[in-house]
């Protein structure tokens, strides 16, 4: 059956739900998203680094913790052709670490490294949630101290103010060591073993598995009895006080406000010492835009040398979104100029002759009219287009080396310019204007 002859939409072959297509009326938004972020990164140092999408399921089961929700039931996990079995990549950490230990990067190296992609989580879709998502991330490898962990937070910070975002909130907190966690996990399941009834089924089942996510439970009444909880906090050793009093000092002195969320964990087992989240208002229950935090041991246990990390990710559908709201972002792909012609020779010699005239003003968006139509149809399309200037070539410009140009959105009078004054008469225009 062709395609024109369905007679429903329901019969097309449709997107995978919660996979979600990005038109064009979007683009701007995401592109003027990464190209911020990307540019704080860059003036910070970092470098990028690109990692598959399709990884050994193992990494992910050695590094997430394989009785995480992630590993447990939100992957998208299959076995190929050789038999392997291999994962869709939920986060992009794992094969960070991976791939500079494979390819030797950490070998008595500092490294500031960041990635931008796509991830994906088989979880309910959302606003700002999504099976397929994207996030710019950021890891460090090899600085001891609370120093860069400070450093990933202002940083964060500025990528965030640097897109025009101010209703956010900070939350930090502290894990300690792997020991530490340990002794504090074995306080937190006594004293919610005690309370087990009161609990729900999805904190009863982590008690056994992953309890300290119970305590970013956002039930209510799960809420109520953890406010009651022992605090993680309160169990840090010396080492892990001095951390945490280190980047705080460091925040304080650049002025950054934060408020310490003793019940901030996150949902990764690798993580040591620092996590922080970015919280939005206005997203509901998925208002983390960014996080992250310290994961020393990781590179260690994925078989590399000992190795201090650190790094976060940011969530770019959740920005877009907050974006879209404010509706604050021009769109880019917006004609400076947009070519129409009359006659069949001036259709054949538009294209060279923007070509020509893109060769000596290559920043500037040049639209040349195809397919047809009347010199008022042309027109209509310019002015859908949001072209600023229309350039007209007919036979009369030809003969005369000169085009015809009308202002569709300033104030300049139509006229005529010599083809060889135009690059000029373009470069004065849009000096200052550029969409």
């Amino acid at each position: 059956m062709r395609l024109f002859e369905v007679e429903s939409l329901s019969k097309y072959i449709q997107a995978i739900r919660g996979m979600k297509d990005l038109l064009p009326e979007r683009s701007p938004y995401w592109q003027f998203v990464e190209d911020t972020l990307v540019g704080v990164l860059e003036s910070y140092g970092y470098a990028e680094i690109r990692t598959p999408i399709l990884e050994k399921t193992e990494l992910f089961e050695r590094s997430i913790g394989e009785v995480t929700d992630i590993v447990e039931k939100e992957m998208y996990t299959f076995t190929d052709r050789n038999g392997d079995r291999l994962t869709l990549r939920p986060e992009g950490t794992a094969g960070c670490v991976r791939a500079a230990i494979e390819n030797g990067l950490l070998r008595n190296a500092a490294l500031r490294l960041w990635y931008l992609g796509p991830m994906f989580r088989h979880e309910r879709p959302q606003k700002g949630r999504y099976r397929q998502f994207h996030q710019i991330g950021v890891e460090t490898f090899g600085f001891q101290g609370p120093n860069v962990d400070a450093e990933l937070i202002l940083m964060s910070a500025r990528m965030l103010r640097a897109i025009g975002l101010s209703d956010i909130r900070l939350e930090i907190n502290s894990l300690g060591t792997p020991e530490v966690r340990a002794r504090y996990r074995n306080e937190l399941v006594a004293y919610l073993s005690a309370r087990e009834d009161a609990l729900d089924e999805d904190s009863r089942r982590r008690l056994t598995t992953n309890p300290l996510r119970i305590l970013d439970s956002k039930n209510p009444e799960i809420q109520a009895i953890v406010a009651g909880a022992p605090q993680l906090l309160d169990a840090l050793d010396g080492e892990s006080r001095a951390h945490f009093d280190g980047l705080r000092a460091i925040l304080d002195a650049v002025g950054l406000t934060y408020v310490v969320n003793p019940c901030l964990v996150r949902g990764l087992d690798y993580y040591t010492h620092t996590v922080f989240e970015w919280v939005a208002t206005g997203l509901g229950a998925q208002g983390t835009v960014c996080a992250g935090g310290r994961f020393d041991h990781l590179v260690e246990h994925l078989g590399g040398p000992a190795t201090c990390a650190a790094g976060f990710a940011v969530g770019l559908e959740r920005l877009v979104v907050l974006l879209e709201e404010r509706g604050t972002i021009t769109p880019r792909v917006t004609p400076h100029v947009y070519i129409v012609h009359v006659g069949e020779e001036a259709a054949r010699s538009a294209l060279v002759f923007a070509e020509s005239l893109r060769n000596v003003v290559s920043d500037l968006c040049i639209e040349v009219h195809c397919g047809g139509g009347s010199l008022k149809a042309q027109f209509r399309h310019a002015d859908k287009r949001n072209a600023r200037l229309v350039l007209v070539v007919g036979e009369t410009e030809l003969a005369t080396g000169v085009v015809t140009v009308k202002d569709l959105r300033g104030d300049l009078p139509q006229q005529t310019v010599s083809r060889t004054d135009l690059p000029e008469f373009l470069e004065r225009l849009f000096r200052n204007n550029r969409p």
